[in-house]
């Protein structure tokens, strides 16, 4: 067979990288290779269009195997990743809580997390009939109460004799109350963790440090910036639990990251590797006596910075997708977020489609049958290793600053990530970023004013009140698409939907594609559309608009026809309703009467509240 391969090989004259590019440059006929080409990310490198071996020849990372320092390949030899779902517990429903978590055991989930919220909880009740070493237990909690739950949880391991057998974490997580606050946590954190961690001694694998950056990556922080603020989070814990005594090993496996999945399918996945690559290094500078210290356990949750109210069944299409990311790049543990938690408390139909994402990519697609696929991908590879440099960047920036703490107190960190978020809003206003069913091809017919916002919890999930500093810089927490959500309700509210008109003449070719990208432009804000296969005249198109009451009228043939058609449209519709020119805005076009622009150019979002002042009553 290798005989067969090198012979067929021989056939082919090798091709450096100057001549594939060379015979590219001839193919764009003049065209900017660089423009066209090469995909200048929102993480800060470029990403060309064709890698080759040579690229990675010298790459570290590729010599290693799963299994071995620094793991960027992975931490396991095998890829059996827990399926994680998230109970939300008041002490008032414990037993509520207790049944859901026995029922969804036997429906395909190995890893729970428990999300309390106001209230002491009694665990032994709360975890009544789970076997504790069979099924990872997660905490989310105030972090005052996490000593307390710590302590509750230890005796319930040596009660069940389970001590070297329990996997689990309590997030203590006292910084994200800076995020959601703006203000720091007011406690001993370093006495507090102390605390916290000789309770945990006696129980191997209870992790009780977290690192939660899903906050930033729900808040729309890039990818890099995830990776970079992870890395600085994660390295504050080791630096101030290791000068309170601890070794370096008790405090890196007492460290659990939490991290988010956005949609950027192979980006994504070249972040946990390089996430595993840079903790690895970092936690190696501490010095710890085994490498195996040096891996990092991440549980991965699919975005809500994403998700949509209107559409929302494409919600799924997005998380598949980003749950595809997590268990190809090796997480341990993946929570997919039910499609409907923009606008409801998630029901037993979502939680049971959200499970069955996860079983679908095992028990399918058996994706849990090969550690690191990506391994060896040259694009891959490339992302892994120009991702590594920007967060590693990053994170070395957020040192020099003083560590994580320091810049997550003055501000630097929150305010880098909201910068990110009204760059990613505003290419989302100009539909430079998609968002399927809402600034491209929505269904206009939907309706969705009787579906209202999920109500965040508290950011350290307790119920407890917060008196906010004035002027406190906290984190984004609107979803990408609540800006054209805003819109469309406003339409849904008003007393009549705007009726936009296709005014169809000329050059067919010109007339349908532009009539197209109206429909889809206006159908953003949920108006009525009334397609027409075309007019003859200008006189007969402005009449069939105004017997069908249009408030908008949307003039759609080719540039060539605009100058003699403007003319006539203005003068038929004689200010009756709202004229819009399908087209370029041009000085000619507005010096012949159009006001009204839409092309690929146009602000969709600013243009449709402009629209909605003037048309909704």
């Amino acid at each position: 067979m290798a005989e067969t391969k090198k012979k067929l090989f021989d056939q082919f004259a090798p091709v450096t990288p100057e001549e594939w590019r060379a015979k590219a440059e001839v193919d764009l006929k003049g065209a900017d290779f660089e423009k066209k080409m090469v995909w200048r990310t929102n993480e800060g490198f470029n990403a060309q269009p064709l890698y080759r071996s040579v690229d990675i020849a010298d790459l570290k990372q590729t010599k290693s195997l799963p299994g071995e320092f620094p793991y960027v390949r992975g931490t396991r030899y095998n890829n059996d990743w827990k399926v994680r779902q998230n109970i939300d517990v008041n002490s008032e429903d414990v037993k509520a809580a207790n049944a859901k978590a026995l029922e969804i055991l036997d429906k395909g989930i190995n890893s729970i997390g428990f999300r309390f919220h106001g209230g002491d909880v009694d665990l032994k009740e709360l975890l009544n009939g789970i076997v504790l070493p069979a099924c990872e237990i997660n905490i989310q909690c105030c972090p005052k109460c996490a000593l307390g739950y710590a302590e509750q949880l230890v005796a319930l391991c040596k009660e069940a004799g389970c001590e070297d057998t329990f996997v689990g974490s309590i997030d203590f997580n006292p910084f994200k109350r800076m995020f959601k606050h703006g203000e720091p946590f007011p406690g001993d954190i370093v006495k507090m963790a102390t605390d916290l961690m000789n309770t945990v001694k006696p129980v191997a694998h209870l992790r009780v440090l977290g690192v939660d950056s899903l906050a930033l990556n729900n808040a729309g922080a890039y990818i890099y910036q995830e990776l970079g603020y992870a890395l600085a989070w994660g390295a504050e814990w080791m630096a101030m639990m290791t000068e309170a005594g601890f070794t370096a090993d008790e405090v890196a496996n007492r460290i659990k990251f939490n991290m988010g999945v956005s949609t950027v399918y192979f980006m994504e996945i070249a972040k946990f590797r390089a996430a595993r690559e840079l903790w690895a290094m970092i936690v190696k500078e501490f010095k710890p006596e085994n490498d195996y210290s040096c891996m990092m356990n991440v549980n991965a949750e699919t975005t809500r910075f994403n998700q949509t109210i209107y559409d929302s069944y494409v919600n799924l299409l997005r998380s598949q997708t980003e749950a595809m990311s997590a268990v190809l790049a090796g997480v341990d543990s993946l929570v997919v977020t039910p499609f409907d938690a923009p606008y409801q408390k998630s029901d037993d139909f979502s939680e049971r489609i959200a499970r069955n994402q996860q079983i679908l990519l095992k028990e399918e697609s058996h994706l849990d049958k090969v550690v690191d696929p990506a391994g060896g991908s040259y694009y891959v590879e490339m992302l892994t290793k120009n991702l590594a440099e920007q967060g590693w960047k990053l994170f070395l920036d957020v040192e020099d600053k003083g560590g994580f703490k320091a810049a997550l107190e003055s501000g630097e960190i929150i305010k880098a990530v909201n910068a990110s978020a009204d760059a990613r809003f505003d290419k989302v206003a100009k539909r430079r970023e998609q968002l399927l069913g809402t600034n491209q091809f929505p269904n206009f017919t939907e309706k969705a004013a009787d579906k209202a916002d999920a109500r965040e919890a508290c950011c350290c999930h307790c119920g407890c009140n917060h008196e906010e500093a004035e002027g406190a810089v906290k984190l984004n927490t609107k979803r990408l698409a609540e800006q054209f959500e805003e819109i469309r309700l406003q339409t849904e509210h008003a007393a009549n939907t705007p009726k936009v008109f296709m005014l169809t003449i000329g050059n067919l070719a010109m007339r349908l594609a532009r009539a197209q990208f109206s429909d889809n432009f206006f159908a953003c804000a949920g108006y009525e559309l009334i397609d027409n296969n075309g007019f003859k005249t200008v006189k007969e198109g402005m009449d069939a608009a105004m017997e069908k009451q249009a408030d908008v009228v949307v003039l759609c043939s080719s540039d060539d026809e605009y100058a003699a058609l403007i003319p006539e449209a203005v003068k038929e519709l004689d200010g009756r309703a709202e004229l819009v020119l399908a087209g370029p805005e041009t000085d000619e076009f507005k010096a012949l009467g159009i006001e009204h622009f839409i092309n690929v150019r146009t602000n969709v979002l600013a243009t449709l509240k402009a629209f909605n002042a003037k048309l909704l009553k």
